[in-house]
C-alpha cells in the first residue's frame, strides 16, 4: 500500500469548458448519487440510498447515506471495502475541495446521525469525494491528528486511527475502468473519456435512468461532447445525447421565456403570451416582474 507522500498540488483552478454565456449552474450532487448507484448496481437491490438526508428539522445534510440492508454484505468494490452498516458521503463538485474545516462538518454529521438515528458510532463509516488531491485535509490528518495514511487503491486514501473508518477519494485518479462513474463525474474531460462513458452508457442502455447523470457531464463538457461523438464510430449523435438527458428541452424552455420576455416588454397579456408559447403561466407571471 502506498503511503501519503509528495503529489500534485491540490490549488483548485476553476475548469471552464464553455463561454461566459453557457456557463449555468450545474447540478452536480444528483449526478453524484447515480454515480454511487451505478459503481454499486451489482448490490443495487442490497442497498439503501438516501440522498440529502436531513439529520434534523434545521438545514444540515448528508449528501449520501449508503445503509446495507444485511449487516454481513461484503461489496467488492474499491470503495466499498470499509463500508460498515451506514455510510456517509460528503462530495464536493470539481471546482470545490475538502477543506479541514468541511472535515470536522461532516465529522460531526456522523455524530449527530448515530445520536438521532440510535445506531451505534462503530456502525458509520464517512467518505469524502472531491476532484482534487486533498494535500491541506490529509497533511491536518496525519501531522495534528497522528493519524495513518494510506493510498488503499488508486486516488482513494485510507484514514486509520479514528473510532470511525474514514476515506478521501480523489476521484479524478481513480480507475476508468474500476470507478467508470465517479471517475467520469467532472468537468475536464477529454473526447476519448467522454466517448468512453457515452459509449458505456448505450451499451448497457442505461440513458434513461441516469439523466442527471448525463445531463451534467454534457452541460460540464460540452465540447468535448461534440468533438467526442463527431469523432466516435458508435452511432452516437449530439442530439440524441442531448435528447437523453433533456438538455435539448430546456434549450427549448430557455428560447421559449426569452421570446416570452420580449413579449412582456411589449405590453402583451399573459393570456396570449401563455399561449404562444405553451409556458407554465407561473414562469409566465414571474417575467413581469422582471
Amino acid at each position: 500500500m502506498k503511503q501519503l507522500g509528495t503529489s500534485p498540488d491540490e490549488s483548485v483552478e476553476k475548469q471552464d469548458n464553455k463561454p461566459p454565456e453557457q456557463q449555468l449552474h450545474i447540478a452536480w450532487h444528483p449526478a453524484f448519487i447515480e454515480a454511487l448507484k451505478l459503481e454499486l448496481e451489482e448490490y443495487i437491490d442490497l442497498l439503501e440510498f438516501h440522498s440529502e438526508f436531513l439529520l434534523s428539522s434545521e438545514p444540515l445534510r448528508i449528501d449520501c447515506v449508503i445503509i446495507k440492508k444485511a449487516n454481513d454484505l461484503v461489496i467488492k468494490k474499491n470503495f466499498a471495502s470499509v463500508f460498515r452498516e451506514v455510510n456517509l458521503f460528503e462530495y464536493k463538485s470539481p471546482d470545490d475541495y475538502v477543506s479541514v474545516t468541511d472535515f470536522y462538518k461532516v465529522y460531526g454529521y456522523a455524530c449527530l446521525y448515530s445520536s438521532f438515528e440510535k445506531v451505534p458510532i462503530t456502525s458509520l463509516t464517512v467518505s469524502f469525494v472531491e476532484s482534487h488531491y486533498p494535500r491541506e485535509l490529509l497533511t491536518h490528518l496525519s501531522e495534528i491528528r497522528k493519524f495513518k495514511v494510506e493510498e488503499t487503491n488508486r486516488g482513494i486514501y485510507n484514514v486509520t486511527g479514528d473510532i470511525l473508518p474514514i476515506q478521501i477519494i480523489d476521484s479524478r485518479q481513480l480507475s476508468a475502468e474500476e470507478n467508470l462513474w465517479l471517475q467520469g463525474l467532472n468537468n475536464n474531460l477529454d473526447s476519448n473519456e467522454i466517448k468512453r462513458v457515452l459509449t458505456e452508457v448505450y451499451r448497457q442502455g442505461k440513458a434513461a435512468r441516469i439523466q442527471a447523470y448525463l445531463f451534467v457531464i454534457t452541460q460540464a463538457n460540452t465540447y468535448t461532447v461534440r468533438e467526442a461523438i463527431k469523432m466516435s464510430s458508435e452511432t452516437l449523435t449530439l442530439d440524441q445525447v442531448f435528447e437523453e438527458t433533456g438538455m435539448a428541452a430546456r434549450w427549448e424552455e430557455k428560447k421559449a421565456l426569452a421570446i416570452a420576455q420580449n413579449m412582456v416588454n411589449l405590453g402583451l397579456p399573459l393570456e396570449i403570451i401563455v399561449s404562444a408559447t405553451k409556458l407554465d403561466p407561473e414562469k409566465v407571471k414571474a417575467l413581469f416582474n422582471n
